[in-house]
């Protein structure tokens, strides 16, 4: 009744290790169906070597596990959230991944310097901040799921155009309409944080990109008279 998803969940946490977006078990990918308000994650602690798609665990947009046998990821609340109240995605990344998690530990968002930039995003890339020790001590997972929500509603930011985020002290998340999308998202955060870093040790003087650079480098791929690509 799942196999899709949970074919799609498994094909897309195999491409982390590949990408070099994931050490050990440092990251998860879940795979959602809105229709039948579930998604298929990763399990938690599970080498990337040992998975299989028959090991990957269904679970409701309340966390209550459908299928599976071991369980989930340690951050599946945190997707249960954001499926919850982001109708349009289809799936979720989350890692560790180096030079992004670098910026998510100094609480800094990643700002645009340059067109690679602003050919996915027309912002700095976000970083919600550390959440509050009451949050922490209760239901951290879920926590983590509604600071992004709310970092997002502080910023007016429309999560289907920006798909992703940096958490304070934490490390990047990223969504997209289905798993493809969302894996292409965290491969090109991981590359922009380093960009951006690159860029200032280079010149820490460095300005951000100017807005009719973003305009046209945003609009010439994702605009209405766009003409990127075939």
């Amino acid at each position: 009744m799942y196999q899709q998803i949970k074919q799609a969940a498994y094909d897309a946490n195999m491409q982390l290790p590949k990408l070099g977006l994931v050490l050990f078990t440092f990251g998860n990918v879940s795979v959602a169906d809105h229709s039948k308000k579930v998604f298929a994650i990763k399990p938690s602690g599970v080498p990337y070597e040992d998975l299989t798609v028959e090991k990957m665990v269904v679970v409701d947009f309340n966390n209550n596990i459908i299928e599976g046998t071991l369980r989930p990821s340690s951050d599946t609340k945190t997707h249960a959230v954001l499926y919850s109240n982001w109708d349009h995605i289809g799936s979720i990344v989350h890692t560790h991944s180096t030079y992004a998690t670098a910026w998510a530990q100094s609480q800094r968002a990643i700002p645009i310097y340059g067109t690679t930039h602003a050919d996915h995003n027309t912002v700095d890339i976000p970083c919600a901040p550390p959440m509050d020790d009451t949050m922490i001590e209760g239901d951290y997972e879920y926590q983590t799921g509604l600071q992004i929500i709310n970092h997002f509603n502080s910023l007016h930011f429309n999560y289907k155009e920006v798909e992703m985020v940096l958490v304070g002290n934490h490390a990047p998340f990223t969504w997209g309409k289905d798993a493809n999308k969302a894996v292409y998202n965290a491969a090109v955060l991981e590359e922009l944080a380093r960009m951006a870093y690159l860029t200032e040790q280079i010149n820490p003087s460095a300005p951000k990109l100017k807005d009719a650079l973003i305009k046209k480098h945003y609009e010439r791929k994702h605009g209405a008279d766009s003409y990127y690509g075939q």
